[in-house]
């Protein structure tokens, strides 16, 4: 804990190994960060679409939990390598991808980012503009002004306010369910069944579509911690807070959407913050939204900042990351989803359902090669330095890893359903859009097949950089050039 009390509350770091010297943090924190992630406004809405869409209630929760514990599982393995290889997520894709190669799938996370970020700052600027009595618009800005400032100091004050938040989170989640539960009879709801496949599935692909997507990043908030800590506690820590907080928020979302009689789409916060009435507690509703916002908000700016610099420094050798670069970089990233916020915010519901369902496609895929590779082919053994050097061991492009990629993402188009695209065996299927379990399955298989007989050497062991001056990696990249 020492080194705890020493760090600057400005980090220093970017995509650099994080050395043991400088490692801190407790999995108590992973938790809690997780949790505050998920309490929020967006995870509620996310679980309103089940019923909104055509669910019932009784088998919307019950498709919502299987689909937290699918896509759970897959973020939290991708959870546990943060503290092994003391790296950000998308950097290990370059033992699959190759140097260059794993900016392919970079890009696509950066788009994920402005996405995310977009549409909960729509949100986020309901909240607001009903607080402080301006309009949407003016509160998107607010909160786009406070993202910036959060993501520029980075990871420890991350944390924190994930800490904060998942406070703050769960006694407005207590105090709304306790709303909700004396305004409508919950019994009467669960009464109503009416299963069919495609509304099931629905459930169950919003919930691990609303997971899996935090894969290309959760380790770039695990990566701190102790080399030495717990693979199996990580996954828990993490696992847990994000299938807890998420679940928790779409059950209340559910029964909002059930009981609003069409009233939830298009005014989904004043129609939450409606169940506790006006006034004073209203007021601390709408600043709770908000600052539920924040973290997740924080989380997708800090990671669309670290996956630029992943990609600039593959085919550059090397990027020294200031802090002036880094304020121009979320200025960047913030500015464009702001803007996409600002365009699309009165038609947000339909184009975030399809936009969920949608980044299956691409990244159920990368997160099946990169669990394979790691915890199947190469078991935990990799050669950190030979991560930044396009002429070492992983080369710039791996034609095995992006191949199966490319087949993963292709091998879904029959079966995708959107407002983007449909595919020709959706109708057959009764509707059913299962490509993410296509998507998942099938790269992980054919990746395993083939990397066992044509991956190329694995070190005996985990290779990490000497622990000489204060960044290993950019030290590497220096040698190199």
């Amino acid at each position: 804990m020492a080194a705890n009390d020493t760090t600057p509350l400005i980090e220093k770091r970017s995509i650099d190994y994080i050395p043991e010297a400088e490692r801190h943090g407790r999995l108590f924190s992973q938790f809690t960060l997780w949790m505050g992630a998920n309490l929020q406004i967006t995870a509620i809405v996310t679980g309103a679409l089940a019923v909104v869409l055509g669910g019932d209630v009784f088998w919307s929760l019950i498709g919502l939990l299987i689909g937290q514990l699918i896509g759970g599982g897959v973020m939290a393995l991708h959870a546990a390598q943060g503290p092994k290889l003391g790296l950000p997520q998308m950097i290990s894709s370059r033992g699959q991808f190759g140097v260059y190669g794993a900016a392919i799938p970079i890009v696509l996370v950066c788009l994920m980012y402005l996405g995310f970020t977009a549409t909960g700052t729509v949100l986020s600027g309901q909240a607001l503009g009903q607080l402080f009595g301006v309009s949407d618009s003016v509160g998107i800005l607010i909160f786009a002004s406070v993202i910036v400032l959060v993501t520029v100091l980075g990871y420890r004050v991350i944390h924190f306010i994930g800490r904060v938040a998942s406070v703050i989170g769960v006694i407005a989640f207590v105090y709304l369910f306790s709303r909700l539960m004396s305004q409508t009879d919950v019994g009467a709801l669960l009464q109503i069944r009416h299963f069919s496949w495609s509304s099931f599935l629905l459930a169950v692909s919003l919930a691990a579509s609303w997971q899996i997507a935090f894969g290309p990043y959760v380790a770039d908030y695990s990566r701190y911690l102790p080399s030495s800590t717990s693979s199996v506690k990580t996954f828990l820590a993490a696992g847990a807070g994000s299938v807890i907080g998420a679940q928790v928020a779409m059950v209340l979302g559910v029964f909002a959407a059930a009981m609003s009689n069409g009233q939830f789409a298009g005014h989904e916060v004043a129609y939450i913050v409606g169940l506790s009435g006006t006034g004073a507690t209203a007021a601390l509703l709408y600043f709770s939204i908000a600052f539920g916002k924040v973290t997740i908000s924080t989380l997708n700016s800090y990671g669309s900042f670290m996956c630029i610099a992943t990609i600039v420094s593959g085919f550059r050798g090397r990027l020294e990351v200031t802090r002036l670069q880094r304020l121009v970089f979320v200025l960047a990233i913030v500015g464009t989803a702001t803007l996409i916020a600002l365009l699309g915010q009165h038609s947000f519901l339909g184009a975030f359902k399809s936009f969920i369902l949608f980044l299956l496609a691409f990244f159920t895929p990368w997160s099946a090669i990169n669990l394979v590779d790691y915890y199947c082919i190469t078991r935990e053994r990799y050669d950190v330095p030979a991560l930044a050097d396009p002429n070492g061991r992983y080369g710039r492009w791996n034609l095995l890893g992006i191949s199966v990629y490319v087949f993963g993402v292709l091998v879904q188009l029959p079966f995708i359903s959107t407002k983007f695209y449909t595919g020709p065996l959706v109708a057959a299927l009764g509707d059913v859009d299962i490509s993410w379990i296509i998507g998942l399955v099938l790269p992980a298989a054919l990746y395993y097949v083939c990397a066992k007989k044509w991956h190329g050497t694995v070190p005996d062991h985990l290779i990490l950089p000497k622990e000489q001056g204060a960044s290993p990696i950019t030290n590497e990249l220096a040698a190199q050039a």
